[in-house]
């Protein structure tokens, strides 16, 4: 069954997609060889990613997990781990904030990445921009441990929890109902 929820808005979009290049709910991963990286890479948006071998596709994996666990706001060990790899590349990729023309502000890549080591760099940005605007809590991460799907969250509460109640969220009641059942 595919996820029926809409895109997060503007930028937030990117990182959205980036990180359901994996859909563990259905045993489904992008980045598991340079060719079908590379491949969806292009059919999202990103066809200059240059050469991709191994080790590029690896760090494709570590960036993308570091950002679901910052997205869900992990802790611990997990969440040092994931601050280290996303601050490890912010400062191999970024600039200092800087603003447009028009006001908006904007954190520049450094000058010169190319392919992935862009490609991450232009994630961060987008990730420290709408952080800072407030519009990244909205951006959540499906609790359920074998989906982890990151969704866009609307409802006005800002308290879903699941990507979709017709798949984790009834997964999860059925488990709770056969656990107070077998409880009695």
């Amino acid at each position: 069954m595919p996820y029926a929820r809409p895109a997060a808005p503007g930028a937030l979009e990117r990182i959205e997609t980036f990180c359901n290049s994996a859909r563990f709910l259905y045993g489904e991963d992008a980045f598991t060889a340079p060719d079908s990286a590379r491949a969806w890479l292009r059919a999202h948006g990103w066809p200059n990613v240059g050469d991709l071998d191994e080790p590029a596709v690896g760090e494709l994996v570590r960036v993308r997990e570091a950002l679901r666990a910052h997205i869900e706001g992990a802790s611990g060990e997990r969440a040092a781990s994931a601050r280290g790899i996303l601050n490890a590349h912010a400062r191999a990729t970024l600039l200092p904030p800087q603003w447009r023309q028009d006001g908006e502000p904007q954190i520049p890549t450094i000058g010169g990445t190319r392919g992935v080591t862009a490609l991450i760099g232009s994630l961060l940005a987008t990730l420290a921009t709408e952080e800072l605007a407030g519009r990244r809590p909205r951006l959540k991460v499906c609790a359920s441990p074998e989906c982890r799907w990151v969704y866009y969250d609307r409802s006005p509460g800002n308290n879903s929890t699941w990507c979709a109640m017709d798949i984790c969220g009834a997964r999860h009641k059925m488990r709770a109902y056969r656990s107070r059942r077998t409880a009695r």
